[in-house]
């Protein structure tokens, strides 16, 4: 099921923390990939389809630097595959010693037209990946190659991410916090509702700052809330 441009651009605008709250409605709570940040934090969003690469421990008779020599390694056929408007998401195994990719890689992805990069490991040449237009997220920095601790396996097959579950196609979203999976069959309620989550989010935030007190706001106990809310939502045009 291909991700509706009316949901991608309603998920650009939503938080993480929001989208997190509503998984959890629907007893998810292992969606958000933990210890993972951006490169860039003042870039734009990231939303796209995931498409996957998994890691394994290397073992150095398999692993010399001559196997990117071969046009098939894993790792370099990711790159090249990984389609338009995707996200590539790699499964380092939490290991951030040795890069996943590196800086030629990722602007590769950038001019394919991916719509970003996540490891739960590390990128090398990160401080020129966090000058790229794509957003990129990792653990911290690694300048080693990813060749003396991963070995590249398996392409677009389901993977963990920093603790949290990925499989090809769910919808990875991305802000200043951090990355969510979001499952794909539920992208479209879950972005219709953090939109309407987060209009009342900024209502109540509006409010706060006023000096109301959160007792019956958030909530929305107080049968008053809700009416200030509707009168809110038509003054902002939510």
């Amino acid at each position: 099921m291909a991700l509706k441009e009316s949901t991608r651009a309603r998920l650009m605008q939503v938080s993480t923390a929001t989208l997190c709250t509503a998984l959890y409605k629907r007893g998810l709570r292992h969606q958000f990939i933990q210890d993972v940040r951006p490169l860039n934090p003042n870039g734009p969003n990231m939303v796209g389809e995931a498409f996957t690469l998994r890691y394994i421990p290397a073992r150095e008779d398999l692993n010399p630097i001559t196997v990117f020599q071969d046009r098939q390694h894993p790792q370099r056929a990711a790159i090249e595959q990984c389609p338009p408007g995707a996200v590539m998401v790699i499964d380092s195994r939490k290991d951030a010693r040795a890069a996943s990719a590196g800086s030629i890689l990722v602007t590769r992805l950038m001019v394919r037209g991916c719509a970003g990069i996540v490891t739960d490991g590390g990128f090398r040449d990160s401080p020129e990946i966090a000058e790229l237009g794509m957003p990129a997220y990792h653990q911290r920095p690694s300048a080693p190659t990813n060749l003396t601790l991963h070995q590249a396996l398996d392409i677009n097959v389901p993977i963990g991410c920093g603790d949290a579950p990925v499989f090809p196609g769910d919808v990875m979203v991305g802000d200043r916090e951090g990355v969510v999976v979001l499952p794909a069959q539920m992208a479209d309620e879950l972005a219709e509702e953090a939109v309407e989550m987060t209009a009342f989010e900024d209502f109540v935030t509006d409010e706060v700052r006023k000096g109301r007190s959160i007792l019956g706001l958030y909530p929305a106990t107080d049968p008053r809330t809700k009416d200030d809310f509707a009168v809110w939502r038509k003054a902002n045009d939510r």
